[in-house]
């Protein structure tokens, strides 16, 4: 049995076993796609197939996404790492001494409650995002850690970040990212963007029905969102992620792999050699200990081989990508299932490509 045709062996049986309503998992070298596999079902209850173009909520897959907004802003000159964000935000209670190097790489110390209801449904038109901040600010003003002196991941971090961008390029944080990251990598507002593009096109969000979440679902997610039982699944209704900085993109993961792509190619479209470097370079505690994490990226060791991640799930989708930059490979998984455990399925199907 060929590598393709054993994974997508795997993956069909992950369907068949229903731990997964539906599933897209994409391989790319930096001259582009390798295998792609699209299986199961966007809509159970309508029975729609998964398509490579249907589109399913990244969560916090975007933070990498908003770190490369950042680094661009940064080699324009327009941001420094070290500068306190007091220059770019005058009203936060995190003190004089957080850095935009410190959000990008969790070493802020900002606190991370959890977000499971920061998000309102998409039928919301008036939601005020800003508005939506300031009240995640006054309610959580208490830092967890000294900045600089601990990794601690913060939702809040990034959340900061994009109301930085924004500041600092006069646009806003969606239209930034249109403008100077999707756009340069021809990718079209239903492949990667901060709306749902084509509701006929987009997944249906599931929380597994035999699950320890589902048993507490309504003291953690807003219980406009719940929905119907379809068959081991529970349908949760369409919603946008109240910060678009921390976990707002929608799309495919063909979407996601034009940017992963970019990662691996000789030069890349967004970055100068120096810039894309600094994306990937390991970051450090104060004290100099070194933290698995860079400016938007972790760091994890698959069979001995380094690689760059970010995992996103929150209600009803899961999601992770990976850069493996000396094999010149990068993979992406993207379901519509909370529970999928994404990290079990890279780790069984990324050896048979790493090999090649």
């Amino acid at each position: 049995m060929t590598n393709t045709a054993a994974v997508t062996s795997l993956l069909d049986q992950l369907i068949r076993d229903g731990k997964a309503p539906g599933l897209q998992y994409l391989v790319l070298g930096p001259e582009g796609c390798v295998f792609e596999y699209v299986g199961g079902w966007a809509d159970l209850a309508r029975r729609r197939p998964m398509t490579a173009s249907t589109t399913l909520m990244a969560y916090s897959m975007s933070k990498t996404i908003t770190a490369a907004a950042a680094l661009r802003l940064v080699e324009a000159g327009k941001i420094r790492l070290d500068d306190p964000i007091d220059l770019y935000f005058k009203s936060q209670p995190y003190g004089p001494d957080v850095t935009v190097r410190q959000l990008l790489s969790h070493t802020a110390g900002i606190p991370n409650p959890i977000p499971l209801r920061w998000v309102h449904p998409a039928t919301n038109d008036t939601f005020d995002e800003r508005a939506a901040l300031a009240r995640v600010l006054v309610e959580h003003p208490r830092m967890s850690s000294q900045p600089g002196t601990k990794y601690r991941y913060s939702n809040i971090g990034y959340w900061l970040l994009g109301g930085i961008v924004e500041r600092s390029s006069g646009q806003s944080f969606p239209s930034y990212v249109q403008t100077n990251i999707l756009g340069p990598l021809g990718l079209t507002s239903h492949e990667l963007g901060y709306v749902v593009a084509d509701q006929n096109e987009h997944a249906k969000g599931y929380l597994e029905k035999y699950s320890f979440l589902n048993l507490i679902k309504r003291f953690v997610v807003d219980k406009a969102l719940i929905g119907d039982y379809e068959g081991r699944w529970l349908h949760i209704r369409d919603h946008y992620v109240n910060g678009a900085a921390f976990g707002g993109l929608v799309g495919s993961v063909t979407g996601f792999g034009k940017f992963l792509q970019d990662q691996l190619r000789p030069r890349s479209l967004l970055f100068l050699d120096t810039t894309r470097d600094l994306f990937f370079a390991p970051q450090s505690t104060t004290d100099g200990s070194r933290i698995l994490m860079t400016l938007g990226w972790h760091i994890g060791l698959l069979n001995g081989v380094e690689f760059f991640y970010k995992e996103g799930g929150g209600g009803g989708f899961h999601c992770m990508m990976r850069v493996y930059r000396t094999a010149s490979i990068a993979t992406a998984v993207m379901t519509n299932a909370t529970g999928v455990h994404v990290r079990r399925v890279l780790n069984t199907t990324d050896p048979l490509f790493l090999a090649r």
